[in-house]
């Protein structure tokens, strides 16, 4: 006898909008899982300006360890630059004196919180507790000179500007960047002793804790309730460039929260001018800085 042969069910030929949902689907769990990583393990950075010369220069790419400081979930949505609401996880570490941190950018200094979605890279030169001080350019933190980074420089070109009190953190304290503090680190558990007389300096940083500040011209109130001290809710940081001179950092929008830094770069892998045109492939490549490729960040 003959087994009857069965031919195999032959498919449609998938239609384009079959095609264009299986392309999306695509993205989608290609850009899920890009996010993933990024929050969790490795991440690029691209160093978009002069502040931290010459450690690392404008157009270093960077391989971020985002696992020391703690693994998070993902933070912004990849390409659309839109922010998420993220948890983080404890780290091996906090930041402390020293390390080059990518952080979330908290804002400019009368912001509670960033127009735009950022990272910024500055070293971290101070941490929760410590008190700092500048003193013709000479970084004291708890009484020491912490001395400059191997790579780090001053401009003796560029001129004190008289517009630097009045745009310094905090607002009205007539700080420079060169005359800074003494100011202390917050640190979780701090009590800040606050009156109608200095609340304009604690203001932002009370709302970007989560809470509500008004005065009713004799008594300061927090979420409604009149108060003479704030308990300080997180640990914070000091960030500055290691390009002293030519550095917008926390001397002029404050401090960083522990949560907001998200790693610390590791290594250069890729390096060109920024600034060179992009139409130009042959140019783009010309600008390429092979000795800057491979060096280790510290």
């Amino acid at each position: 006898m003959f087994k009857k042969s069965i031919k195999p069910q032959q498919t449609k030929p998938a239609t384009f909008s079959e095609k264009v949902i299986s392309w999306i689907k695509t993205i989608v769990w290609a850009l899920v899982v890009v996010m993933i990583l990024n929050g969790v393990l490795i991440a690029s950075f691209v160093v978009p300006t002069p502040s931290m010369e010459n450690t690392v220069m404008t157009g270093d790419f960077l391989f971020v360890n985002k696992f020391i400081y703690g693994p998070s979930t993902p933070q912004v949505i990849p390409l659309l630059n839109i922010p998420l609401p993220f948890y983080k996880f404890p780290g091996i570490k906090d930041p402390k004196q020293g390390d080059v941190i990518v952080f979330i950018f908290p804002g400019n200094r009368d912001e509670v919180e960033s127009k735009e979605f950022q990272y910024y890279l500055k070293r971290c030169v101070a941490s929760a507790g410590d008190t700092l001080q500048v003193i013709d350019k000479h970084l004291i933190v708890n009484g020491k000179e912490f001395a400059m980074p191997e790579h780090a420089q001053y401009d003796s070109n560029e001129p004190y500007h008289s517009w630097e009190p009045f745009h310094t953190f905090p607002p009205e304290r007539g700080y420079s960047r060169d005359n800074y503090g003494p100011i202390r680190i917050p640190k979780k558990g701090d009590v800040v002793q606050i009156s109608t007389k200095n609340i304009h300096e604690w203001r932002i940083f009370i709302r970007r804790e989560g809470h509500e500040v008004s005065t009713d011209g004799i008594n300061v109130l927090i979420d409604g309730k009149a108060s003479n001290s704030y308990t300080v809710q997180k640990n914070y940081c000091f960030g500055m460039g290691d390009n002293r001179d030519h550095s917008l950092d926390s001397r002029f929008w404050g401090f960083i929260p522990y949560d907001n830094v998200v790693g610390t770069p590791m290594i250069v892998y890729w390096s060109w001018d920024t600034n060179a045109p992009i139409g130009s492939i042959l140019k783009k490549f010309a600008s390429l800085r092979w000795n800057r490729i491979g060096k280790l960040i510290f």
